[in-house]
């Protein structure tokens, strides 16, 4: 299953938004750098669906706030 996300790092407090059945948007307090605002925005997307954080793949936009993952 994809995902689609659009992140916006360095926010004021962390948060997440279903817009549609395979979108997401997340507010996240890390900053981007160093992959930080990826990997907060993993963490909170898997919390959101209940499943471990390993069982999800950035596949597309690294250094894009548009992002597609993959969930295994």
């Amino acid at each position: 299953m994809f995902i689609k996300l659009k992140v916006h790092p360095g926010e004021r407090r962390d948060r997440i938004l279903k817009k549609a059945a395979d979108a997401y948007e997340i507010w996240t307090k890390a900053p981007p750098e160093r992959g930080l605002a990826n990997s907060s925005a993993i963490r909170l997307l898997s919390l959101t669906l209940g499943i471990d954080a390993k069982k999800i793949l950035l596949i597309k936009g690294a250094t894009s706030p548009a992002k597609i993952v993959k969930v295994i």
